[in-house]
């Protein structure tokens, strides 16, 4: 029998590993520019890098000090400021955000109390807290928004801010273009991930044909073949809303590329090089993914399409937690937690495959999916609805896999992530599939 006293020790030494990454990792991104760089909104897709850093310590106020530990406010007048509902984004610098001094002082203070709370904590008597659940979920959203203001450093012009190695290069990938998944039922969500989210729950079965879905996320190369065949100027590989898009916004070429003479460049962190041929395909929306699918004579995968090509092994006909296994993520495995500042070349990591031989599924870019957001049968919304439930419907196109911005604490074969279809300066790309019987 498992020592329950050894449990919450393991729990509680990941709680306190996860939010000490997520602390380090926040002031990487928030110390390594002027004060300046911190107030400035640098596109009004994004707040001002002060205000994510504030609002970070005002979630953990508001949850692992008040909520859970019963503390009285810290600074009870300001988070109707901090409060991504209350005010959008376009909003945000003009209010009275505090200064970036005040905001480290104030985050710094409510960490402080947050591991004192955590070095007493209870991990069963409340679902809340129920194997530390409450301090993942904040882990996971100091991760987000670090994610989140990475991408506004990609945003803001300037002089390079952030430096990273890049991932090991790898032989030209000469595997098969595509896998085969059987047909079937499998499981999809979870019931049983102790930090799951509210929209991975629960695990329920899912049916799902046999389909084909590409080996490797598809790479500039590829998708530049699109480009050169004139795929933003022919409405045919288009829905009407994406070609109404494509003529109103300008699109040409995914986000952030140009063309100078007979080169492609792209601007990445501050810097300008080459296109890189054999790298995933990088800030597509979800309109271009689709035209690029159409384009190809194939589609997108379906979310299950998704999490069945990533999770399912036919072998014993169970769902991992990854595509190699139950493992937490290793640096064998996936492109995570901005260890490098770019995908890994397509078919990179080979110990990250799936049962079925499917590569990248975990990192390097999101993957658009053809679905809508929506819950799973018997969703309950936990702990808030404004996490998930306010964003059900048709509106948003779900993403999969996690980019290489993101932490492994925010990144599982279950993890669902949702945008807005127009939307291309998040790290995005795509795989395509098609059904078996095509």
């Amino acid at each position: 029998m498992t020592d329950p006293a050894l449990d919450a020790e393991v729990l509680r030494e990941r709680a306190v590993a996860s939010l000490l990454t997520a602390r380090d990792r926040t002031a990487l991104l928030t110390g390594c520019v002027d004060e300046p760089d911190l107030t400035a909104q640098h596109s009004p897709l994004m707040s001002p890098l002060v205000w994510d850093l504030a609002h970070i310590g005002n979630q953990e106020e508001q949850w692992l000090l008040r909520a859970v530990a019963g503390q009285e406010a810290i600074r009870p007048e300001i988070d109707s400021l901090y409060d991504a509902f209350e005010h959008p984004r376009t909003e945000r610098p003009k209010l009275p955000l505090l200064s970036p001094d005040e905001a480290r002082r104030y985050t710094a203070d409510v960490r402080g109390r947050a591991l004192d709370v955590l070095e007493n904590a209870s991990f069963h008597g409340t679902r809340l807290t129920e194997a530390g659940f409450v301090f993942g979920m904040i882990a996971q959203h100091e991760q987000q928004h670090d994610e989140t203001m990475l991408i506004t450093h990609q945003l803001r012009r300037g002089p390079r801010a952030l430096t990273a190695p890049d991932p090991e290069p790898v032989p030209p990938f000469t595997g098969p273009s595509e896998v085969l998944v059987p047909g079937g039922p499998f499981t999809m969500g979870t019931s049983t991930e102790p930090w799951a989210l509210d929209n991975e729950r629960p695990a329920h079965r899912r049916e799902v044909p046999p389909f084909f879905i590409d080996t490797t996320p598809v790479t500039n190369a590829a998708y530049l073949a699109f480009v050169e065949d004139g795929g933003y100027d022919d409405p045919r590989w288009w829905t009407a809303e994406g070609w109404a898009h494509v003529r109103r916004a300008s699109l040409t070429a995914p986000l952030f590329w140009r063309r100078e003479g007979r080169q492609w460049l792209r601007r990445r962190f501050g810097a300008t090089e080459v296109v890189p041929p054999d790298e995933p395909v990088l800030h597509v929306c979800w309109y271009e993914a689709d035209a690029y699918a159409r384009w190809a004579g194939r589609r997108l995968p379906t979310e299950a399409e998704w999490e069945k090509a990533a999770r399912y092994d036919p072998a014993d006909d169970r769902s991992r937690r990854y595509p190699w296994g139950d493992a937490e993520p290793g640096p064998e495995h996936a492109n995570l937690g901005q260890r490098h500042l770019r995908p890994a070349p397509a078919g990179s990591y080979p110990a990250g495959a799936s049962p079925l031989g499917v590569r990248q599924l975990i990192g390097d870019v999101w993957e658009w999916t053809a679905s809508d957001f929506l819950p799973y049968p018997g969703f309950r919304a936990f702990p808030y609805r404004e996490y998930s439930e306010v964003f059900f419907g048709s509106e948003y196109k779900v993403l999969r896999g996690g980019s290489f911005a993101v932490d492994p604490v925010a990144c599982r074969g279950t993890f669902r992530n949702w945008d807005y279809p127009i939307r291309r300066q998040i790290f995005s790309g795509f795989r395509t599939a098609r059904s078996a019987d095509a």
